[in-house]
Parts: structure tokens; C-alpha cells; sequence
């Protein structure tokens, strides 16, 4: 079976994306806490560089979902990986069950298992 490299870079992208989401918390809030001081506006494109990371962690995941079901590797990563990312995507308050997800995607992905239902083309 073929290892795919887009799962490898999914797969790091999820782990890249996790410690992202545990950073935001203290980027936003530090963010929020400046603002509310000085009397800017930095909060927003401080999260928006956030959820744009998370969105493009949603297309990536899908990307490789559809080349995994190309080539019939399990695709119990993928799928995790759509769900966590669109998670924090949704909205920042989702960050923690988001980085669990995230972990567990990241290495149901990493595997590259074939699926079950999968035919290696042998005769037994």
C-alpha cells in the first residue's frame, strides 16, 4: 500500500494546529487585555490569524480525506481532523476539545492504515 504524503503533512499540520489553539488563549486574552488598556483594536487580527489557521486545517483535512478514500487508507483521521479543526474554527471557546480531536486525528493519520473494506487485489 501506498503511503500518501499529504496525510504526513496533514498530520503535522493537525500537531502544528494544536499548539496554535493552546497559544491563543493566552494571544487573545493578552491581546483583549491591551486593548482594553490602550484603547485599540488588535484582538481581531490577532484571532483572525487563528481561525484562518484553523480553516485551512478543515481543507487540508478534507483534501486528504478524498486521497485517502482514493487510495484506501482509513480515513478516521481525515474525518477526525475536519471535526477538530472546525471545532476552533467555529468558534475560540471550542480551543481545548479542539486540540484533543486534533491530537487523536494526528495519529489515526500518521498510520495510513488500509480501511476494511479496502481490496488489496490478493487471492486467498
Amino acid at each position: 500500500m501506498k503511503r500518501l504524503k499529504i496525510n504526513t503533512w496533514t498530520g503535522v499540520l493537525d500537531i502544528v494546529n494544536c499548539v496554535l489553539f493552546a497559544a491563543s488563549w493566552f494571544v487573545i486574552f493578552g491581546s483583549a487585555f491591551s486593548d482594553a488598556t490602550s484603547g485599540g483594536n488588535t484582538t481581531d487580527s490577532a484571532a483572525t490569524f487563528f481561525y484562518a489557521m484553523a480553516w485551512i486545517g478543515v481543507v487540508v483535512n478534507i483534501i486528504a480525506l478524498i486521497q485517502s478514500k482514493r487510495h484506501g487508507i482509513s480515513l478516521v483521521g481525515s474525518v477526525l481532523g475536519v471535526i477538530g479543526s472546525a471545532l476552533f474554527g467555529i468558534t475560540a471557546a471550542m480551543a481545548f476539545p479542539a486540540m484533543i480531536v486534533l491530537i487523536i486525528a494526528a495519529v489515526f493519520i500518521m498510520l495510513q492504515h488500509p480501511s476494511k473494506n479496502y481490496n488489496t487485489g490478493s487471492t486467498n
